[in-house]
């Protein structure tokens, strides 16, 4: 008995290992069945549907019982014909364009900056000292900040607008690297230096990739603060040859004490951020996050 009970463990050890390498395999295998279309409007589209109509039901019985003179709030109704009447007009389209394309503009060129920079701050120790605080300071400054300072550098222009945006979103992108370098494993960047990976061949090939998820992430915060600060830009700046953008449109409806334009550009704000991070920000991290086995396949 003695001499049987010494060899199960000899003999179970091949099958726990069998086990082990099945599961191994089993969860390096990217599943190619599609969840049912059902199950995926129940699980993807029915929520945001169902918080949208308690959002303006809750709107609607604010307005019934009138919690606010109904000048002060508007039905959702009214908030509708006000969208309704600038798409009739052909406006509608034009101001979300001229901030939109504002808005990327300076979101491209505050990539071209931030992304040396983060990489400057994160990799040479001194430029760190000196400015990593500096960089972290920048970005919890409210963006408006910037505004009274960018009025007087340049005036009632573009350049006012566009450098709101840059002083806003560059500090976001540069630490969003800068936090990504940070993470990535020692091992890695031996491994680079072994295989000749050095100079910009090493950023390109091991720093990038390697701090991937970290760096989507600040861009997903410096699109965030490009765009509130675009917004907080035409608020103030307002002149008309500037073309008329949301925030413009904002500023308008107030000063004509109309709540319902009001509330439909905070509306069209909201959908153009929205829309930016549905389309374009989520399925890029998605696809970063799989290829790193990170997040799984349904």
């Amino acid at each position: 008995m003695a001499s049987t009970d010494t060899k199960q463990p000899t003999g179970a050890a091949p099958d726990q290992l069998a086990g082990l390498e099945a599961g191994l395999d089993a969860l390096e295998t990217r599943a190619t069945q599609r969840a049912p279309l059902g199950r995926t409007l129940v699980s993807k589209v029915l929520p945001p549907i169902l918080a949208v109509a308690i959002v303006l039901v809750l709107w609607q019985l604010a307005y019934h019982f009138k919690l606010k003179e109904h000048y002060l709030l508007p039905s959702p109704v009214e908030v509708g014909r006000s969208l309704q009447d600038k798409w009739l007009d052909g406006t509608l389209l034009d101001y979300v364009w001229t901030s939109l394309s504002r808005g990327a503009l300076g979101f491209v060129v505050s990539v071209a900056i931030g992304t040396p920079l983060g990489l400057l701050v994160a990799r040479v120790k001194p430029v760190r000292a000196a400015i990593g605080p500096i960089l972290s300071g920048l970005q919890s400054l409210p963006s408006v900040a910037w505004v009274p300072a960018a009025i007087i550098w340049f005036g009632l222009t573009d350049a006012t607008i566009y450098a709101v945006v840059l002083l806003g979103a560059v500090p976001s992108i540069a630490n969003g690297l800068v936090a990504g370098v940070d993470q990535i494993p020692p091992l890695y960047l031996r491994a680079g230096r072994v295989i000749g990976a050095t100079g910009v061949s090493a950023v390109r090939h091991v720093l990038l990739p390697a701090a991937l998820p970290g760096y989507i992430a600040g861009l997903k915060q410096g699109w965030a603060f490009s765009w509130r600060s675009l917004m907080a830009a035409e608020l103030i700046v307002n002149a008309g040859d500037l073309g008329v953008g949301l925030g413009q449109l904002l500023e308008q409806g107030r000063e004509l004490q109309d709540m319902s334009w009001v509330l439909s550009a905070i509306l069209l704000i909201l959908i153009v951020g929205i829309g930016i991070e549905l389309l374009i920000f989520a399925p890029i991290e998605r696809r970063v996050l799989r290829s790193r086995g990170l997040l799984a396949r349904g």
